[in-house]
């Protein structure tokens, strides 16, 4: 590991650090113009202070842990679900990547990893340890639930996000994302994968969405049942390490959406594949993240936009809708790919699926209702 690496490593957890901290900002500001308010504008012009504030007083509370808990464990926990989150952006690219030039500057901590989108998968999953352990460590049954909860939730729904995931590697022939990122550069538009793989694109959003916890899937935290779920125990810095961990995630799932279905850092016109322009380095890197930041909006605003499922309605989507609708996604997929067939058919072929799913859910709603 040579001291540009360990730069680069220092940037991005900084960077990640500091982001979370002002999305929690951006958040309260996207709540507060839904819902018709003004939001933070205390400290300092606008409010941009606040987050800087926050985190002060995190660092500077008591850090109470209370007496009934199992030490070690409700300490270890929230460390786990910082680790994880972090670990797993360590291979995706946030910028511009040449794979066939390995000795340029790549805007990624650890390049040419052919297991990439695997690796995230892995270590995500990790994720839930620290949930149960911090459920279960807190001795509390609220605590207790919320932490089961978690496990039967996360478990269900890598399923899905790992089916939808792989009619991309299927297209792409690799899981490498570097390599992922190139093909749809160099094919242009027409190559970002969303074309190809509307359907599986919209059960990745949905299924990395119930892995991060974020409403409509916010089960295992549900305040109205559970007061806090598996943090209720928590305060202090311990319980910012919890959100941390969760807006980590958030930012990778929205970094993966931009690079798996959106073409990644490529735009037309202003981005191409063999843009050599003054500055289109930086171009690449900012129509990267602005493309990361729609999703991160998109995933505040269906907050305050979508009502909480029940979980019985949250395990039947899972296993009822997501798995059957990636299962037959991938199938048409490697039915194309067998058979030599345009990928423009993959379009076509993802809406009649879910039409052909709409369609049997209203007829089993309808015969349902007539008994």
């Amino acid at each position: 590991m040579d001291w540009l690496t360990i730069g680069l490593i220092l940037f991005v957890i900084t960077w990640l650090q500091t982001v979370c901290a002002y999305l929690i900002y951006l958040e309260r500001k996207v709540a507060a113009w839904v819902q018709d308010r003004k939001g933070p504008n205390r400290v300092g012009p606008w409010g941009l202070l606040q987050p800087i504030a926050d985190g002060l007083k995190f660092l500077l509370k008591e850090q109470v842990v209370p007496a009934h808990v199992h030490r070690s464990l409700y300490i270890l926990a929230p460390s786990i679900a910082v680790i994880t989150t972090m670990l797993a952006f360590a291979v995706v690219p946030f910028g511009p990547t040449d794979v066939s030039a390995p000795d340029r500057l790549r805007f990624i901590i650890a390049p040419n990893i052919d297991i990439g989108l695997l690796f995230i998968f892995a270590i995500g999953s990790l994720n839930v340890y620290s949930i149960i352990l911090g459920g279960w460590a807190s001795n509390n049954k609220y605590s207790l639930l919320g932490c089961l909860r978690s496990a039967a939730q996360i478990i269900s729904y890598e399923i899905p996000l790992a089916l939808s995931a792989l009619g991309v590697v299927l297209l792409a022939g690799s899981l490498n994302l570097e390599q992922i990122l190139h093909e749809q550069a160099r094919a242009g538009l027409s190559g970002w994968l969303i074309w190809y793989q509307p359907l599986g694109g919209l059960l990745f959003f949905v299924s990395a969405l119930a892995e991060s916890n974020r409403l409509p899937f916010d089960l295992p935290e549900a305040e109205q049942e559970l007061v806090g779920g598996y943090h209720t125990e928590y305060s202090g810095l311990k319980f910012a390490l919890f959100f941390l961990g969760e807006y980590t995630h958030v930012i990778t799932v929205s970094f993966l959406m931009a690079i798996l279905y959106f073409g990644g850092w490529h735009f037309p016109a202003i981005a191409e594949y063999g843009s050599r322009y003054i500055g289109a380095t930086a171009i690449k890197v900012l129509i990267l993240w602005a493309k990361a930041s729609l999703f991160i909006l998109l995933i505040m605003l269906l907050r305050w936009t979508l009502p909480r499922f029940r979980f019985d309605q949250l395990m039947h989507l899972s296993w009822m809708g997501l798995v059957p609708l990636a299962l037959a996604n991938l199938v048409t997929v490697m039915l194309v790919r067998h058979w030599a067939l345009r990928p423009w058919l993959l379009a076509p072929g993802s809406l009649l699926i879910l039409l052909a799913a709409l369609l049997w859910l209203g007829l089993l709603r309808e015969k349902r209702y007539a008994t």
